[in-house]
């Protein structure tokens, strides 16, 4: 018996196994449109990674430059403290030692002129006093101290210390006419304030820093 031939496929007829369109997967057009969507998160992504970096930089930056300041500011205030303290560390003795040395003044003033000249180991010790307190000025000198007498001066109320006024027509007013005790100062401090008897009742006094008697008027008192 004759067999019958085998199919043979129709060209024109549609196979079943092609994927119809639309059905097996994305276009080429959605693939594209994909693919260039993600690779642009990508790209913010990263820039916002950047901006982050930078900022935080800046940041750092800020605190660095914040730090050294600070730094700075923390040494220069040591090294003034350090200097203040080497100039004034001595404030307490050197007050301490200004009072005895008021007491070689008082001897001298407690001798009286007359008896001097009529007694010649008087006259000896009263020179050997004299000496011993004009070292003592000079010792005090060394270490940044000085004596004020700021008689004749215009009083200086941040360096003198007025315990009584004086009426006087022939000085200016607010002059020191006396001196009940001489002052001292350390360095550029006032260590103690010269005891001053003022003048009032007199002419208006000269503006600072005119010249008087052939020296400018400062009010700091002159120093012995």
């Amino acid at each position: 018996m004759q067999q019958p031939p085998p199919d043979v496929p129709d060209p024109n007829r549609p196979s079943s196994e092609a994927p119809a369109e639309g059905l097996g997967g994305p276009s080429k057009e959605h693939a594209s449109g994909a693919g260039s969507g993600e690779g642009g998160d990508r790209e913010r992504t990263v820039h916002d990674v950047i901006a982050a970096l930078q900022a935080e930089v800046a940041d750092f930056k800020d605190r660095w430059l914040r730090a050294q300041a600070e730094t700075e500011n923390v040494r220069k205030r040591y090294e003034r403290e350090k200097e203040e303290t080497a100039k004034y560390a001595i404030t307490r003795l050197a007050r301490d030692i200004v009072g005895v040395g008021d007491n070689f003044q008082r001897a001298i003033d407690a001798v009286p002129p007359d008896a001097v000249e009529r007694d010649a180991a008087l006259k000896s010790f009263l020179e050997g006093v004299t000496l011993t307190e004009r070292e003592l000025l000079n010792v005090l000198e060394r270490y940044g101290i000085r004596k004020i007498t700021p008689h004749n001066e215009p009083f200086n109320p941040h360096m003198h210390q007025a315990v009584m006024e004086m009426q006087r027509s022939d000085v200016p007013a607010g002059t020191v006419v006396q001196v009940f005790q001489a002052g001292f100062v350390i360095e550029d401090r006032v260590l103690r304030p010269a005891m001053v008897a003022v003048a009032k009742g007199g002419p208006k006094p000269a503006p600072a820093g005119e010249v008087q008697n052939g020296q400018p008027s400062n009010g700091e008192g002159s120093s012995k």
